[in-house]
């Protein structure tokens, strides 16, 4: 609670009115913050909906075209060719801001390799191999970017639960409080004026008395 002195002064209610306009000014700020942020999410959370469908899709077609290759090529050719792949994924990690908020970006290398640097020879492997080659970088893809909106989504989470809050707290606690302590200032130095008042009719009338 506000702490309430016995005869507050005028200076002492401009300065808390001046501080109630500030905090409802700030409440209003992260309360356009919390609507934005919640507005990202779930637009992210669509995109979000997206990949997951998708990594199951790339995922059902790079486990065929595996399977198909190894049934043409044979299972040792199709893990020599495997091995044989000299490029390896390379991630970076940038940030960007949303709403004030800084979430992960991703950025990749070296996933999609074209035909001559997958290291096998094109000679005693067949097109199975290259289209099943294709498909699994389609789901490495697709998996780095599932990383990047989940974890950008987490972090939305995490920023919208502490917004709303700082956004209670200035809404239900502290506003109502600095009010509340506005209106006993203003009661009690209406309360002084009028004991200020009768005491100036008092002295009148004893000094009547006396002349």
């Amino acid at each position: 609670m506000v702490k309430r002195e016995v005869n507050p002064t005028r200076s002492e209610l401009l300065e808390i009115k001046k501080k109630i306009k500030l905090t409802e000014a700030g409440h209003k700020i992260l309360k356009m913050k919390r609507d934005g942020l919640i507005l990202e999410f779930f637009k992210i959370l669509e995109e979000a909906k997206g990949v997951r469908q998708k990594i199951v899709e790339n995922y059902e077609k790079a486990m065929e075209k595996i399977a198909i290759a190894k049934a043409v090529d044979g299972a040792i050719t199709v893990k020599s060719a495997a091995f044989a792949l000299k490029a390896h994924p390379e991630i970076k990690l940038r940030s960007k801001n949303i709403m004030g908020l800084v979430v992960p970006e991703i950025e990749t290398t070296s996933v999609r390799t074209t035909l001559d640097k997958r290291g096998y020879g094109v000679i005693g492997t067949s097109t199975y191999i290259d289209e099943a080659a294709e498909a699994f970088e389609d789901l490495v893809e697709t998996i780095i970017k599932a990383a990047e909106i989940e974890t950008t989504m987490k972090r939305l989470l995490d920023e919208i639960e502490k917004t709303k809050r700082r956004v209670n707290a200035l809404e239900y606690k502290i506003i109502p409080e600095l009010k509340e302590a506005e209106d006993f200032i203003e009661f009690r130095l209406e309360e002084m004026e009028r004991e200020n008042i009768f005491r100036l009719k008092r002295i009148k009338q004893k000094a009547r008395v006396i002349e």
